[in-house]
């Protein structure tokens, strides 16, 4: 085994070897050097190269991981790029199905932090003791006042869900159960942030009381091989594409929404009219997880609705309101179905904002870009997060 290290040096390193220590301006002037590993494979083919993972200085996204290179590139600022392969599991002994492909892209947009977040988890458990039913689990989050509760749906309320699904074989135990995990999530998110408030943990530059004000939306679809349950808590929204037919599987929580306002008003809240219909003037939605501070006015509890599956269903798509702000729920359809068939044009190459996975499914990511950068062609203000789930049989 042998190591190259390749780079550029100063005048002043002209006679020492690039890998040898030099001054502190030298080592200034030097650009990143990237070190190469070459390992004999054994077996008498070519050689197998592997390059070791050296990251060059950059900013970072503020509540994010990744890195953009200047302050041009951090309207588009990404947080993730990902896609699921398919493949195959054993349904009970006489059945078989593919998982459900999937591509998601998640980018900062025109804000100047982060605060959305994605989760997915195939296969994620089997529910009803003694089933063989499969259950996927796909998620968006969409915090507001900072990011930890969009970080901690992420991070935990798949764990929740599990936890109650496991035990639940009827439609309505599956409601409930998806009730319980939400109820259960505020309630963490709520002893989080009472900490916060004191100083403990927060890592956000917000300092106490305002942590206090902290929340997030909640969008969670279940996909099973028959059945799509999806729960709603705000203003991020899941869409089935079904024939060509855009069918929302979620209804916007909107303080002005009919119900929503008497529900409001019932428990003794105001809604004001300030830039949009608000919460007692402050939270322009009126369900969420946290905002500790706005209970009873704004509830936790989500709406949850169950789909049979059918031969005509083609895709379904859980975004923030980045992307419903700008988009119809019948253009986003029409775009990712048309990338589904392959007969939409291809995604610009990337800028190098964002932040690719392993792409193994690509009718599905294309589909998640094309509509990330469509709620960015109409001036889409907030972050966008996209995404695209393949529900067609066979493919």
């Amino acid at each position: 085994m042998a190591e190259i290290c390749c780079g550029v040096v100063g005048k002043s390193e002209a006679g020492s070897s690039p890998c040898e220590p030099s001054s502190r301006t030298a080592r200034r002037r030097r650009m990143d050097v990237r070190r190469f590993r070459f390992v004999d494979a054994g077996d008498g083919s070519e050689q197998k190269r592997r390059r070791l993972d050296v990251t060059p200085p950059s900013r970072v996204c503020e509540n994010t991981t990744e890195r953009f290179a200047s302050d041009s590139e951090k309207e588009s600022c990404s947080v993730s790029s990902l896609s699921s392969s398919p493949s195959t599991v054993q349904v009970g002994a006489e059945s078989s199905y593919e998982l459900p492909k999937f591509g998601v892209v998640s980018i900062c947009g025109r804000r100047r932090e982060m605060e959305d977040a994605v989760a997915t988890h195939p296969s994620l458990c089997v529910s009803g003791q003694g089933s063989s039913t499969d259950m996927h689990y796909y998620g968006v989050y969409d915090g507001h006042g900072c990011s930890h509760v969009a970080m901690k749906c992420r991070d935990r309320l798949h764990e929740l869900v599990k936890e109650e699904l496991e035990n639940s074989e009827s439609l309505e135990e599956w409601k409930e159960a998806m009730r319980r995990s939400f109820s259960r999530m505020d309630k963490e998110a709520t002893a989080w942030n009472e900490l916060a408030v004191l100083g403990a943990t927060c890592r956000c530059e917000l300092q106490s009381p305002e942590c206090d004000a902290v929340g997030s939306t909640a969008v969670v679809a279940i996909v099973t091989p028959e059945k799509i349950l999806v729960a709603n808590c705000g203003d991020s929204r899941a869409v089935l594409c079904r024939n060509g037919k855009a069918v929302p599987l979620s209804s916007d929580h909107k303080p002005d929404r009919p119900d929503e306002l008497q529900r409001i008003q019932g428990a003794g809240g105001r809604v004001i009219y300030w830039d949009g219909a608000r919460v007692l003037g402050v939270l322009a939605m009126s369900r969420a997880i946290g905002d500790n501070y706005l209970k009873p006015y704004v509830s936790c509890e989500p709406e949850v609705t169950i789909k049979d599956r059918t031969a005509e269903d083609e895709c379904l798509i859980l975004a923030s309101d980045g992307l419903w702000d700008v988009v119809s729920n019948e253009m986003a359809c029409g775009v990712a179905r048309m990338c589904l068939r392959g007969k939409a044009p291809p995604p610009p190459p990337s800028t190098g904002n964002e932040a690719s996975g392993e792409v193994s499914d690509k009718a599905c990511s294309d589909a998640s870009m094309l509509l990330t950068r469509l709620a960015l062609a109409r001036r889409s203000t907030d972050n966008i997060s996209v995404l695209v789930i393949d529900l067609r049989r066979g493919t």
